[in-house]
Protein backbone atom coordinates (compact mmCIF):
# COMPACT_ATOMS: atom_id res chain seq x y z
CA UNK A 1 0.00 0.00 0.00
CA UNK A 2 1.26 3.33 -0.96
CA UNK A 3 2.31 5.84 1.87
CA UNK A 4 -0.08 8.87 2.38
CA UNK A 5 0.76 12.20 3.36
CA UNK A 6 -1.24 12.91 6.23
CA UNK A 7 -2.47 16.57 5.73
CA UNK A 8 -1.78 19.55 7.92
CA UNK A 9 -4.86 19.13 9.40
CA UNK A 10 -4.19 15.55 10.24
CA UNK A 11 -1.72 16.96 11.72
CA UNK A 12 -2.80 19.18 13.88
CA UNK A 13 -5.51 16.65 15.21
CA UNK A 14 -2.47 14.76 16.29
CA UNK A 15 -0.81 17.13 18.05
CA UNK A 16 -4.10 18.15 19.86
CA UNK A 17 -4.47 14.33 20.66
CA UNK A 18 -1.04 13.51 21.59
CA UNK A 19 -1.20 16.86 23.78
CA UNK A 20 -4.39 16.22 25.89
CA UNK A 21 -3.01 12.31 26.08
CA UNK A 22 -0.06 13.21 28.19
CA UNK A 23 -1.14 16.53 29.69
CA UNK A 24 -4.80 15.28 31.31
CA UNK A 25 -6.88 18.23 31.45
CA UNK A 26 -5.32 20.17 28.94
CA UNK A 27 -7.03 20.90 25.97
CA UNK A 28 -4.81 22.26 22.87
CA UNK A 29 -7.82 22.50 20.35
CA UNK A 30 -8.89 25.69 22.15
CA UNK A 31 -7.86 28.67 20.20
CA UNK A 32 -5.17 31.17 21.37
CA UNK A 33 -3.99 29.49 24.03
CA UNK A 34 -0.75 28.38 24.33
CA UNK A 35 -1.17 24.63 24.02
CA UNK A 36 -2.85 25.46 20.93
CA UNK A 37 -0.57 27.54 19.42
CA UNK A 38 2.00 24.70 20.36
CA UNK A 39 -0.17 21.95 18.61
CA UNK A 40 -0.13 23.96 15.46
CA UNK A 41 3.28 24.80 15.02
CA UNK A 42 4.41 21.04 15.87
CA UNK A 43 2.39 20.28 13.17
CA UNK A 44 3.35 23.15 10.39
CA UNK A 45 6.84 22.13 11.27
CA UNK A 46 6.04 18.04 10.66
CA UNK A 47 4.03 19.64 7.29
CA UNK A 48 6.84 20.94 5.62
CA UNK A 49 9.26 17.62 7.24
CA UNK A 50 6.49 15.44 4.97
CA UNK A 51 6.96 18.00 1.97
CA UNK A 52 10.75 17.49 1.51
CA UNK A 53 9.86 13.81 2.57
CA UNK A 54 7.71 13.44 -0.55
CA UNK A 55 9.89 15.76 -3.29
CA UNK A 56 13.26 13.78 -2.11
CA UNK A 57 11.05 10.78 -2.58
CA UNK A 58 10.39 11.56 -6.34
CA UNK A 59 13.79 12.06 -6.87
CA UNK A 60 15.23 8.77 -6.42
CA UNK A 61 13.44 7.45 -10.05
CA UNK A 62 14.52 9.00 -12.96
CA UNK A 63 11.53 9.03 -14.43
CA UNK A 64 9.95 11.05 -11.02
CA UNK A 65 12.91 13.25 -10.39
CA UNK A 66 13.19 17.05 -11.41
CA UNK A 67 15.76 17.95 -13.91
CA UNK A 68 18.71 18.54 -11.53
CA UNK A 69 18.45 15.08 -9.89
CA UNK A 70 17.76 13.68 -13.57
CA UNK A 71 21.08 14.76 -14.54
CA UNK A 72 22.78 12.88 -11.76
CA UNK A 73 20.62 10.03 -12.85
CA UNK A 74 21.69 10.46 -16.22
CA UNK A 75 25.40 10.90 -15.43
CA UNK A 76 25.42 8.02 -12.90
CA UNK A 77 24.76 5.90 -16.49
CA UNK A 78 27.15 7.56 -18.61
CA UNK A 79 24.61 9.67 -20.41
CA UNK A 80 24.98 13.50 -20.22
CA UNK A 81 22.55 16.22 -21.28
CA UNK A 82 22.86 17.29 -24.87
CA UNK A 83 23.87 20.63 -24.70
CA UNK A 84 22.63 23.68 -27.22
CA UNK A 85 25.01 24.19 -30.48
CA UNK A 86 25.27 26.67 -33.32
CA UNK A 87 24.44 26.43 -36.61
CA UNK A 88 27.33 27.01 -39.01
CA UNK A 89 28.22 26.29 -42.37
CA UNK A 90 29.41 28.69 -45.06
CA UNK A 91 28.09 31.93 -47.06
CA UNK A 92 28.63 33.35 -50.60
CA UNK A 93 29.27 37.14 -50.64
CA UNK A 94 29.50 39.16 -54.13
CA UNK A 95 31.49 41.79 -55.08
CA UNK A 96 33.93 43.61 -56.56
CA UNK A 97 37.39 41.63 -57.16
CA UNK A 98 39.81 42.09 -54.40
CA UNK A 99 37.49 43.30 -51.57
CA UNK A 100 38.17 41.81 -48.11
CA UNK A 101 35.21 40.49 -45.72
CA UNK A 102 36.69 40.57 -42.46
CA UNK A 103 36.42 38.13 -39.64
CA UNK A 104 33.83 38.52 -37.16
CA UNK A 105 31.67 40.31 -39.85
CA UNK A 106 27.88 39.92 -38.67
CA UNK A 107 25.10 39.41 -41.04
CA UNK A 108 21.33 39.08 -39.99
CA UNK A 109 19.03 36.95 -41.05
CA UNK A 110 15.06 38.55 -41.37
CA UNK A 111 13.55 37.50 -38.12
CA UNK A 112 16.90 39.39 -36.61
CA UNK A 113 19.19 36.04 -35.88
CA UNK A 114 22.36 37.26 -36.55
CA UNK A 115 25.68 35.49 -37.96
CA UNK A 116 29.21 36.18 -37.67
CA UNK A 117 32.07 35.49 -40.01
CA UNK A 118 34.74 32.74 -39.04
CA UNK A 119 37.71 34.27 -40.96
CA UNK A 120 38.60 37.01 -43.52
CA UNK A 121 38.04 36.18 -47.25
CA UNK A 122 38.09 38.24 -50.21
CA UNK A 123 36.41 38.89 -53.18
CA UNK A 124 37.83 36.65 -56.38
CA UNK A 125 36.12 36.22 -59.87
CA UNK A 126 33.31 38.37 -58.27
CA UNK A 127 32.47 36.00 -55.08
CA UNK A 128 33.89 35.09 -52.16
CA UNK A 129 32.56 32.18 -49.64
CA UNK A 130 32.78 32.47 -45.84
CA UNK A 131 32.25 30.09 -43.07
CA UNK A 132 30.07 31.89 -40.64
CA UNK A 133 28.56 30.77 -37.42
CA UNK A 134 25.48 31.76 -35.82
CA UNK A 135 25.70 34.19 -32.45
CA UNK A 136 23.44 32.44 -29.67
CA UNK A 137 23.44 28.63 -29.68
CA UNK A 138 19.62 26.61 -31.01
CA UNK A 139 17.61 25.54 -33.48
CA UNK A 140 16.37 29.00 -34.38
CA UNK A 141 19.86 29.41 -35.99
CA UNK A 142 19.48 26.82 -38.52
CA UNK A 143 19.12 27.89 -42.05
CA UNK A 144 18.38 26.61 -45.52
CA UNK A 145 20.89 26.88 -48.81
CA UNK A 146 19.93 29.93 -50.70
CA UNK A 147 18.37 31.90 -47.13
CA UNK A 148 19.27 35.58 -47.85
CA UNK A 149 21.12 36.91 -45.02
CA UNK A 150 22.37 40.93 -44.38
CA UNK A 151 24.90 42.75 -43.74
CA UNK A 152 24.75 44.94 -40.52
CA UNK A 153 27.98 47.34 -41.51
CA UNK A 154 28.17 48.08 -45.06
CA UNK A 155 31.42 46.84 -46.23
CA UNK A 156 32.70 49.37 -49.38
CA UNK A 157 32.47 46.62 -52.73
CA UNK A 158 30.47 44.16 -51.42
CA UNK A 159 27.30 43.75 -51.94
CA UNK A 160 25.17 44.19 -48.90
CA UNK A 161 23.12 40.36 -49.21
CA UNK A 162 24.81 37.33 -48.98
CA UNK A 163 23.44 33.89 -49.43
CA UNK A 164 23.22 30.51 -47.40
CA UNK A 165 25.60 28.09 -49.57
CA UNK A 166 24.57 24.79 -50.97
CA UNK A 167 24.80 22.69 -47.73
CA UNK A 168 22.63 25.29 -45.59
CA UNK A 169 23.63 26.30 -41.66
CA UNK A 170 23.30 23.20 -40.10
CA UNK A 171 24.32 21.50 -36.69
CA UNK A 172 21.92 24.10 -34.44
CA UNK A 173 20.17 22.15 -31.94
CA UNK A 174 18.16 23.55 -28.14
CA UNK A 175 19.29 22.12 -25.29
CA UNK A 176 18.06 18.57 -24.80
CA UNK A 177 14.86 18.65 -22.88
CA UNK A 178 13.95 16.35 -19.74
CA UNK A 179 11.50 14.04 -21.64
CA UNK A 180 14.47 13.56 -24.39
CA UNK A 181 16.97 12.62 -21.54
CA UNK A 182 14.78 11.00 -19.55
CA UNK A 183 13.98 8.69 -22.30
CA UNK A 184 17.65 7.93 -23.83
CA UNK A 185 18.23 6.85 -19.30
CA UNK A 186 15.57 4.44 -19.31
CA UNK A 187 16.91 2.91 -22.42
CA UNK A 188 20.16 2.64 -21.56
CA UNK A 189 18.93 1.20 -18.10
CA UNK A 190 16.40 -1.23 -20.24
CA UNK A 191 18.94 -1.82 -22.61
CA UNK A 192 21.97 -2.31 -21.30
CA UNK A 193 24.94 -1.96 -24.22
CA UNK A 194 25.67 -5.09 -26.34
CA UNK A 195 28.91 -3.78 -28.34
CA UNK A 196 27.14 -3.22 -31.50
CA UNK A 197 23.61 -4.62 -30.99
CA UNK A 198 21.19 -3.03 -33.11
CA UNK A 199 19.50 -0.58 -30.41
CA UNK A 200 23.56 0.27 -29.60
CA UNK A 201 23.99 2.32 -32.94
CA UNK A 202 20.67 3.89 -32.15
CA UNK A 203 21.95 5.22 -28.56
CA UNK A 204 24.99 6.44 -30.00
CA UNK A 205 23.12 8.00 -32.73
CA UNK A 206 20.91 9.83 -29.94
CA UNK A 207 23.75 11.27 -28.04
CA UNK A 208 25.00 13.32 -30.40
CA UNK A 209 23.64 16.73 -30.22
CA UNK A 210 20.43 17.87 -32.18
CA UNK A 211 19.43 13.85 -33.39
CA UNK A 212 15.85 13.33 -32.23
CA UNK A 213 15.34 10.18 -33.53
CA UNK A 214 16.74 7.45 -35.09
CA UNK A 215 16.95 4.02 -36.68
CA UNK A 216 19.07 1.34 -37.74
CA UNK A 217 19.20 -1.53 -40.57
CA UNK A 218 21.66 -4.51 -40.07
CA UNK A 219 23.02 -5.83 -43.07
CA UNK A 220 20.84 -3.32 -45.36
CA UNK A 221 24.28 -3.06 -47.99
CA UNK A 222 25.89 -6.24 -47.62
CA UNK A 223 27.59 -8.57 -45.00
CA UNK A 224 29.26 -6.84 -42.63
CA UNK A 225 27.31 -3.59 -42.83
CA UNK A 226 25.23 -1.51 -40.71
CA UNK A 227 23.04 1.40 -41.84
CA UNK A 228 22.14 4.18 -39.38
CA UNK A 229 19.07 6.81 -40.49
CA UNK A 230 18.27 10.07 -38.15
CA UNK A 231 16.52 13.29 -37.73
CA UNK A 232 16.79 16.38 -36.48
CA UNK A 233 13.07 17.14 -35.44
CA UNK A 234 14.03 20.58 -33.26
CA UNK A 235 16.47 22.26 -36.04
CA UNK A 236 15.15 21.97 -39.28
CA UNK A 237 11.08 22.56 -40.39
CA UNK A 238 11.08 19.27 -42.38
CA UNK A 239 13.65 17.58 -39.28
CA UNK A 240 15.60 15.82 -42.64
CA UNK A 241 19.71 16.66 -41.46
CA UNK A 242 22.15 18.18 -43.48
CA UNK A 243 25.19 16.97 -45.02
CA UNK A 244 27.20 18.52 -42.21
CA UNK A 245 24.87 17.21 -39.62
CA UNK A 246 25.03 12.93 -41.79
CA UNK A 247 29.16 13.94 -41.32
CA UNK A 248 28.89 14.41 -37.70
CA UNK A 249 27.02 11.60 -36.71
CA UNK A 250 29.14 9.34 -39.12
CA UNK A 251 32.84 10.89 -37.47
CA UNK A 252 30.58 9.58 -33.70
CA UNK A 253 29.67 6.25 -34.92
CA UNK A 254 33.31 5.22 -36.21
CA UNK A 255 34.14 5.77 -32.75
CA UNK A 256 32.53 3.68 -30.94
CA UNK A 257 31.54 0.92 -33.23
CA UNK A 258 32.97 -2.19 -33.55
CA UNK A 259 35.95 -2.72 -35.47
CA UNK A 260 34.70 -4.83 -37.70
CA UNK A 261 31.12 -3.20 -38.86
CA UNK A 262 31.21 -0.91 -41.98
CA UNK A 263 28.67 2.10 -40.90
CA UNK A 264 27.47 3.67 -43.27
CA UNK A 265 25.06 7.05 -41.77
CA UNK A 266 22.71 8.59 -44.40
CA UNK A 267 19.64 11.08 -44.27
CA UNK A 268 16.87 9.67 -44.66
CA UNK A 269 14.61 11.14 -48.15
CA UNK A 270 12.04 13.47 -46.98
CA UNK A 271 8.25 12.53 -48.72
CA UNK A 272 5.36 15.11 -48.26
CA UNK A 273 2.09 14.09 -46.85
CA UNK A 274 -0.41 15.91 -48.98
CA UNK A 275 -3.82 15.68 -47.80
CA UNK A 276 -7.43 17.06 -48.74
CA UNK A 277 -10.12 17.33 -46.00
CA UNK A 278 -13.53 18.26 -47.27
CA UNK A 279 -16.63 19.71 -45.19
CA UNK A 280 -14.37 20.25 -41.89
CA UNK A 281 -16.65 21.47 -39.77
CA UNK A 282 -16.42 23.99 -38.23
CA UNK A 283 -13.94 25.66 -40.86
CA UNK A 284 -12.40 28.83 -38.84
CA UNK A 285 -8.47 29.33 -39.01
CA UNK A 286 -8.21 28.01 -35.05
CA UNK A 287 -9.82 24.47 -35.88
CA UNK A 288 -7.68 24.51 -39.15
CA UNK A 289 -4.51 25.32 -37.43
CA UNK A 290 -5.23 22.52 -34.41
CA UNK A 291 -6.17 20.01 -37.42
CA UNK A 292 -2.68 20.95 -38.72
CA UNK A 293 -1.13 20.22 -35.66
CA UNK A 294 -2.41 17.29 -34.22
CA UNK A 295 -0.88 16.01 -38.40
CA UNK A 296 1.94 17.30 -37.65
CA UNK A 297 2.41 15.72 -34.42
CA UNK A 298 1.21 12.42 -35.76
CA UNK A 299 4.10 12.25 -38.48
CA UNK A 300 6.28 13.12 -35.77
CA UNK A 301 6.02 9.95 -33.77
CA UNK A 302 4.68 7.46 -36.03
CA UNK A 303 6.39 8.20 -39.30
CA UNK A 304 9.54 6.17 -40.01
CA UNK A 305 12.06 5.76 -43.10
CA UNK A 306 10.47 2.27 -44.70
CA UNK A 307 7.46 2.96 -42.78
CA UNK A 308 3.57 3.57 -43.35
CA UNK A 309 0.92 5.82 -41.96
CA UNK A 310 -2.01 4.64 -40.98
CA UNK A 311 -5.17 6.04 -42.69
CA UNK A 312 -7.30 5.36 -39.15
CA UNK A 313 -4.53 7.38 -37.56
CA UNK A 314 -4.34 10.21 -40.11
CA UNK A 315 -8.47 10.24 -39.48
CA UNK A 316 -8.29 10.18 -35.58
CA UNK A 317 -5.64 12.87 -35.33
CA UNK A 318 -8.31 15.06 -37.42
CA UNK A 319 -11.09 13.84 -34.98
CA UNK A 320 -9.09 14.99 -31.67
CA UNK A 321 -8.12 17.96 -33.45
CA UNK A 322 -9.58 21.05 -30.35
CA UNK A 323 -13.28 22.09 -32.19
CA UNK A 324 -13.48 20.02 -35.19
CA UNK A 325 -16.97 18.81 -34.79
CA UNK A 326 -17.33 16.54 -38.16
CA UNK A 327 -14.86 16.27 -41.30
CA UNK A 328 -14.43 14.30 -44.75
CA UNK A 329 -10.62 13.16 -44.98
CA UNK A 330 -10.30 12.51 -49.31
CA UNK A 331 -7.21 12.08 -49.58
CA UNK A 332 -5.27 10.46 -49.18
CA UNK A 333 -7.71 7.43 -49.27
CA UNK A 334 -5.07 4.38 -48.01
CA UNK A 335 -2.40 3.54 -45.48
CA UNK A 336 0.42 5.53 -46.97
CA UNK A 337 3.55 3.32 -47.38
CA UNK A 338 7.08 4.42 -48.00
CA UNK A 339 9.63 3.21 -49.81
CA UNK A 340 13.82 1.94 -48.20
CA UNK A 341 14.89 5.35 -47.04
CA UNK A 342 11.65 7.32 -47.77
CA UNK A 343 10.05 8.86 -44.63
CA UNK A 344 6.81 10.63 -44.44
CA UNK A 345 6.91 14.55 -43.39
CA UNK A 346 3.94 17.13 -43.43
CA UNK A 347 3.15 18.36 -46.50
CA UNK A 348 0.10 20.70 -48.11
CA UNK A 349 -3.06 20.61 -46.95
CA UNK A 350 -5.87 21.75 -49.32
CA UNK A 351 -9.28 22.81 -47.68
CA UNK A 352 -12.29 22.30 -49.71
Amino acid sequence: MAFQRPTLSELIATAEAEIAANLPGADAALRRTALGVLARTLAGGLHGLYGYLDFIADQVLPDTAAAEYLDRHADIWGIQRKVAAFAAGQVDFTGTDGRAIPAATVLTRADGVRYATVAEVAIAAGVATAAVVAEVPGAAGAAAAGSPLSLITPIAGVAGVATVAAGGLGGAADEEGDAALLARVLDRIQEPPHGGADFDYVAWALGVVGVTRAWVWPLELGLGTVTVRFMMDGAYADGIPLAADVAAVQAALDAVRPVTAAVTVVAPIAVPLDLTIAGLNPATQAVKDAVTAELTDLIGREAAPGGAILISHIREAISIAAGEVDHALTAPIADVAHATGEIAVMGAITWV
